[in-house]
């Protein structure tokens, strides 16, 4: 074999090494956000003020930001824990994120109220609950969660970007069922019984997206284009909590 072909040879098997040490580095900095459709079919959580069970909400935002986020090549392995809607146990959800590689859990959801907060009316010729009182969203995390700095980093980061967007949050939780409110201007309350949070050994945050029983929040959140808004922040949160936990390695 010539000089010129060795070298060649050399250039080639140089490149080739190159190429997989690439895809190897792009593999290993994939980043896998488990998705958790809060309650099921069968346990669909609360009602709206119209009658919808919250679980066909929550669906829709989880649906709706796995696609989001597979479009980006740094969460394309991005999952939905339980996507063909079985019945599946608080902890049995994380445990499920954490066996499919899981990076953080985030666990959609849509608020209600207390009962004592109630009041009726009249929709479609059936009486139903409603609140009016309160609107916007929450953010949860757990200080019994296996990574508790990062759930709440996570859970500001979420907190800083809705606040960004405009959203504001409830604070009708605050110091009550357990709840403690910790930032009121990101609307971050630590719930340490939470046990899809508390169970999990990677970071985790719940979310409820706004309150369904309040009658012009559920028109909102039924509106594609507010969805989309809502799953917009939830992308841009994801990707900069994933580029500063770069920056801890």
């Amino acid at each position: 074999m010539t000089v010129t072909a060795l070298r060649l040879l050399h250039s080639c098997l140089v490149w080739f090494l190159l190429g997989l040490l690439s895809a190897t580095a792009c593999w290993a900095s994939a980043f896998r956000v488990a998705i958790d459709i809060g309650h099921s079919p069968k346990d669909p959580g609360a009602i709206s003020a119209r009658g919808v069970p919250e679980y066909r909400f929550n669906r829709n935002i989880a649906t709706l930001l796995l696609a989001e986020l597979r479009q980006d090549p740094r969460f394309k392995d991005s999952f939905i824990i339980n996507e063909t809607g079985e019945a599946i146990s608080l902890s049995g959800r994380s445990a499920w994120a954490e066996r499919q590689g899981g990076d953080v859990l985030l666990s959609i959801h849509h608020d209600s109220v207390y009962p004592e907060d109630l009041s009726q009316w009249f929709y479609q010729g059936k009486i139903m609950d409603y609140c009016d009182l309160f609107s916007g969203h929450s953010i949860f995390y757990s200080e019994k969660n296996g990574d508790t700095a990062e759930s709440f980093r996570f859970a500001v980061i979420l907190g800083s970007e809705m606040r960004r967007r405009g959203f504001t949050p409830t604070l009708h939780h605050a110091n009550r069922g357990n709840k403690v409110l910790v930032d009121k201007t990101r609307g971050i309350y630590r719930f340490d019984n939470l046990v899809v949070l508390k169970s999990a050994d990677i970071p985790a945050v719940l979310f409820e997206c706004g309150i369904i029983k309040n009658r012009n929040d559920e028109l909102l959140l039924s509106d594609p284009k507010y969805q989309q808004r809502l799953v917009t922040v939830l992308y841009n949160a994801i990707a900069q909590y994933y580029e500063s936990r770069k920056y801890l390695r």
